[in-house]
């Protein structure tokens, strides 16, 4: 008699993707801590420039309308910092290792990694603006301003965590992806995040004004104050755009490499 024979057809991309996104999902409400921090950092730095800076960076008062923009983004740094830890203790642990078994598309579990952080941080953020609207924050614009800004913040946690997924899979450890992933977060410092470029020294000016998350706050503070955005909705598109296409492709090729040592 014939042997039967049986094949496993390999799961689609979709059922794949959506099976990653929930175990990141799981893994986030779990990580309570990781998600506390995400929101309290954030908040803190808020409540530190309104009340102890800002009178003297603005004495009309109006300072928390300025700052607003640049802690939404870096709330979505700090909350996408934890994606590199994540993806590099997946690559140590054996667990890509296990996933390259199965008949699924193993690099979903990055994808997954992906969407569990802009979940994560688009609740952080609404916990922010929030806070910002308690202590003042009073944006007088309609909705399609802040659907405008709304999109922008998405497009920039999608860029941020990309890059941090990247960074996760060629750090060597889960404490060196950690260290490596902060760098990153010292960026909106050397933006116009806090002070007006142009207050800056002129050796930093051009930096400052040109990096990517500069446009992508102006764009937000211009859509939620009511003032004329110019270039900077083009600029910030396009520099999230180009972050999450070079981000995947470097994830791509990098996840092969490392999960194809073992």
């Amino acid at each position: 008699m014939r042997e039967a024979q049986f094949s496993v057809q390999p799961a689609s991309s979709w059922t794949t993707n959506w099976v990653f996104i929930g175990r990141g999902i799981r893994h986030s409400l779990r990580d309570v801590d990781a998600m506390v921090m995400a929101i309290v950092l954030p908040v803190m730095l808020m409540l530190l420039f309104t009340y102890v800076f800002g009178g003297a960076l603005d004495p009309t008062g109006n300072y928390v309308d300025y700052v607003v923009p640049g802690i939404i983004l870096l709330c979505a740094g700090f909350g996408a910092s934890g994606t590199a830890v994540k993806v590099a203790e997946d690559i140590s642990n054996g667990v890509i290792e296990r996933f390259r078994t199965m008949p699924i598309q193993s690099l979903g579990v990055i994808t997954g990694h992906v969407a569990a952080s802009l979940v994560r941080n688009l609740v952080a953020t609404a916990i922010v603006i929030g806070v910002a609207l308690l202590v003042g924050f009073r944006p007088s614009v309609g909705l399609g301003a802040w659907l405008g800004a709304a999109g922008v913040i998405v497009l920039f946690i999608l860029a941020i965590t990309w890059l941090f997924a990247a960074i996760g899979l060629v750090a060597g450890s889960a404490s060196a992806a950690s260290g490596y992933g902060f760098i990153l977060l010292f960026l909106p410092y050397l933006s116009s995040a806090f002070v007006p470029t142009r207050s800056m020294p002129q050796w930093l000016q051009g930096f400052a004004t040109h990096q990517p998350i500069t446009p992508a706050i102006e764009t937000i503070r211009g859509l939620l104050t009511g003032l004329p955005t110019g270039t900077n909705a083009w600029w910030a598109v396009g520099w999230c755009l180009l972050l999450i296409v070079g981000a995947f492709v470097w994830c791509r090729v990098s996840f092969h490499q490392r999960s194809g040592q073992r």
